[in-house]
This record gives structure tokens, sequence and C-alpha cells, in this order.
């Protein structure tokens, strides 16, 4: 292919940790690949500059919720289109797709678009939804393809008509198997439980960390780690739970398989509106049973009993019982639990998989 590509996103965290295998396909196929992204983190940035694609510095407040603000993203965006003309602009997150998919509309270039989360602005009804509904309809009326992560965001999104193009679902990011491979499962002895994310409270922060405060009670045989940023309303509980040994708390680490390889179960009571959760896939490829909510983005990649837990979501006394039900679990069982997780990977969610999709696209652009 010698097609142009334009993407436009709001981290180059996200498109590293979970995007690079795409723009490498796309660079080894011929493509000339452009990236409109704030530059937040420089080594990321070289990594895609190291294998030929042009960093377009775009800096955005990609937290403001005033769409009036956000208005001159549309003439950067539209600038950006004019000088690098490309065949077709490729676009992550709710601002880069809806102001991006204008600026696309004005220069008259085909879009394609990941919702990659539709956000709690979108999932809480009220004014900010209603509005954020509105952008969705006018930025995304003319794009080409739309690729959902999960099911539920895309029913979504055609009840309220709010996108255009052919529809299609992916299963999120998927995982590199070979990056993320099958780790030895850990001896039968002290049971460790780990939480990866930021230290949010939609994330289900106090949901785990009130669970390992009974837990760990009931069960002095067992480690409740975390592993991501904490959040200033939590540093307090956390120091305080280090100090008396419920939690072990690791930070922000940039690898995170050596933690998932060193515990027996990842939990995730997440009521967050994800697209997929990375984590859990990364977790289950290791060949860890996973315990998370049956949530868009979460319950997709758990079969109850077979590869984990379903939990309720904002539940503590459930999943409470859920872990306890975990820890009786005769030892063969979770180590089978692990390789089921792993087989499902796989079978469904091969980074590979998102990789040929977005190539099919790509070399549909006329």
């Amino acid at each position: 292919m010698n097609n142009c590509v334009l993407v436009l996103s709001n981290s180059y965290i996200g498109l590293y940790s979970f995007r690079k295998e795409v723009f490498q396909a796309f660079v080894d196929s011929g493509c000339r690949v452009s990236i409109s992204c704030p530059v937040d983190d420089s080594y990321k940035a070289e990594w895609f500059e190291n294998i030929g694609c042009e960093i377009i510095d775009t800096p955005f407040n990609r937290k403001g919720t005033n769409p009036l603000k956000d208005l001159k993203l549309i003439f950067r965006y539209w600038n950006i289109i004019k000088n690098v003309k490309p065949d077709v602009v490729l676009s992550y997150t709710i601002k880069p797709n809806i102001y991006g998919g204008m600026a696309c509309q004005l220069c008259h270039v085909p879009q394609i678009v990941n919702i990659t989360g539709l956000g709690s602005a979108v999932e809480n009804p009220g004014w900010l939804q209603k509005l954020t509904i509105l952008l969705y309809k006018v930025g995304l009326r003319k794009t080409k393809t739309v690729f959902f992560q999960n099911k539920a965001n895309m029913e979504f999104c055609e009840q309220h008509k709010m996108v255009k193009g052919n529809k299609i679902l992916i299963p999120g990011s998927g995982v590199n198997l070979q990056y993320h491979t099958m780790q030895e499962y850990p001896k039968d002895g002290i049971i460790k439980f780990i939480f990866i994310s930021r230290l949010l409270k939609e994330k289900g922060i106090e949901e785990y960390l009130g669970a390992a405060i009974r837990i760990k009670k009931q069960y002095p045989n067992t480690e409740f780690h975390i592993v991501g940023p904490c959040e200033d309303s939590y540093s307090e509980q956390l120091d305080a739970l280090q100090k008396d040994g419920t939690v072990i708390y690791h930070g922000l680490q940039a690898d995170v398989r050596p933690f998932i390889g060193a515990v027996h179960c990842t939990i995730h009571p997440s009521y967050y509106p994800e697209g997929m959760s990375n984590v859990l896939l990364e977790s289950c490829a290791a060949g860890r049973p996973i315990i998370t909510t049956n949530r868009p983005g979460c319950g997709e990649i758990v079969e109850d009993s077979r590869t984990g837990f379903l939990v309720n979501a904002k539940d503590v006394d459930n999943l409470v019982a859920v872990i306890e039900r975990f820890i009786a679990l005769p030892y063969q069982q979770k180590i089978q639990m692990g390789l089921n997780a792993r087989e499902k990977m796989e079978r469904e969610f091969d980074r590979q998989i998102v990789i040929d999709a977005y190539m099919k696209e790509i070399k549909g652009i006329q």
C-alpha cells in the first residue's frame, strides 16, 4: 500500500502500549504515517518516529468539557489535514474522534474512528450526556468506518443514531500474545491477588480495599497487591493499609508482566465505562484467572466459573464472597482456570485480529 494515514489521538502512551503493532503493520505495508498528538512522553513518541512515523505535536486540554474552548482544535486538525494531505484519518478517543471528524468533513477526507469507550459523560443521563450525543452526531455524521470495542457501546450509539458508516466490533485493542506470554502459575501457598489500574473510585479501588481488609482478617495467608498511580484522595488510606500489612503497593510500573506473573488472580472490580479492559486481557494472556464485574468492557473477557468469576459492581459483600470462593478452589482448578483464560485470548482476543481489521479498512480506501 502507498496510502497516507493521519492518526489523531490524545496520548502516545495509549498508542504505544496497546496499538504499536498496528502502526508497525502500516509502515511495513508501505503506508506513510503521521501522528497528531500531544507529545507528553518523549520516549513513546520517539519509538514511533524511529519506525518512520511523522510526529506532529498537537497540545489540547484532554479533560476539559467546554466545547467552545475546544473549537480551536477543529481548526488545528483542519490545518494539519491540509498540510499532510492524508488518504484517510484514523482517530482514537473522544475529542480526536469528534473534532477530528468535523475537520475531516471540512476537508472531505474519509475518517476511521475507534470508540475506545463512551465515557461517563455519555453513560450518565443529564445535560452533558445530551450535549455529548449531539457532538457525536455532528462530528461522526460522515465517517467511513467506526470500530467499537464492546457490543454495549455499539448498541448505545446505534440506538441514539450517533454514528454513520460501517460499524465493526473488534476485541478491544487485542493483546499481543508474543509479549504477554503464558507464565508459570505460582506455587500453592500464600494466595496472592492484584489490582492494576489508576486508583480511581470508578475502577473499583474502594471495593478492592474493602474486600482486602475483610479477607486478610479471615484468611491471613493471602496478599493483596496494587499497581498503578495513586490519586491524592487515597494516599493516606493506602499508607495506613500498607503499614498494617493489608495491602502491598508497588506504585506505577512500566512493565506489569512480572507482577501479574507473581500472583494467583487479578481482581478488577471496575464500573468505569471501559472500551475493553487491557489489564484483564494481559492477565488472561499470562494464564491468570480474573475476578471482574459484569460490565461492558469487562464481562466479555471472563467466562464465569471457567476463566474466572463475575461480581456485582459496587458490591463489597459479593466481592468478598467470590474471593472466598476462589480461595477455596483446589490448586489444580485454579491452574486450569488460567489455562482456559489463555486459550480464550488465543481464540478471541489476539491483537492480530485487530491489525487485520485495520488493514482491511485501510486497503479499502479509494
